[in-house]
């Protein structure tokens, strides 16, 4: 009982350690090593989002914001613990089983997401790309999942708020749902035009997330 306190001070400054270095790693693999690998097979580049006023553009941008805005957090949450007492903490869920779901996520999630790429190959893409065509994927998780990519970043998010509580973490929670749901549904179409009724066979008996 004496060493609870230490112990649990100590895994504090673990996960407040860990958590940036986690997302940086996250990140940097899934759009930016892994992306850059597939840049290479294909002769372009993945980024395929546009950069005009266009709907495409603005999800691509909200996306960045909540992407980069995570990193923020979690870099500024390691150098400034309290910094949780500013942004509406959620007391009620700050106990050690909250965390251990949350870092039990973080980490499914960062296998679901490399099995998704490493199954889609050459199919990577941000964003839709209208020029270069890729082959329709439904093997691997997409078995089980048309966009198991999504499923391993809701799930990041997810463990994120889980492991630090606050309305700013929600927050991120509920912007990358919303903007994954809206880019699936922009996808769909996309997937249905270029591969016709292989794709909606497939639509029919894959679940959209999970």
């Amino acid at each position: 009982l004496y060493f609870s306190p230490v112990i649990e001070m100590i895994s504090e400054s673990v996960i407040r350690i860990s958590l940036p270095i986690y997302f940086l790693i996250f990140f940097g693999y899934v759009f930016l090593y892994r992306s850059r690998q597939v840049s290479k097979n294909i002769g372009k580049s993945t980024m395929v989002l546009p950069k005009d006023g266009s709907s495409q553009a603005m999800i691509g941008l909200f996306f960045k914001i909540v992407h980069y805005g995570s990193v923020v957090f979690c870099l500024a949450f390691a150098a400034y613990p309290t910094l949780t007492n500013f942004l509406g903490e959620l007391g009620w869920m700050t106990g050690p089983v909250f965390k251990y779901i949350g870092s039990a996520l973080l980490i499914l999630a960062f296998i679901i997401t490399v099995m998704a790429q490493n199954t889609m190959r050459s199919s990577w893409r941000m964003g839709i790309d209208n020029e270069t065509g890729s082959e329709l994927i439904t093997n691997g998780l997409f078995a089980y999942s048309r966009n198991p990519v999504f499923v391993g970043l809701i799930m990041c998010f997810l463990g994120l708020f889980l492991i630090v509580p606050n309305a700013l973490t929600l927050l991120f929670v509920v912007l990358e749902y919303v903007l994954i749901q809206i880019q699936i549904r922009v996808e769909e179409s996309h997937l249905e035009k270029s591969h016709g009724v292989a794709y909606v066979e497939y639509r029919s008996k894959t679940r959209r997330l999970i």
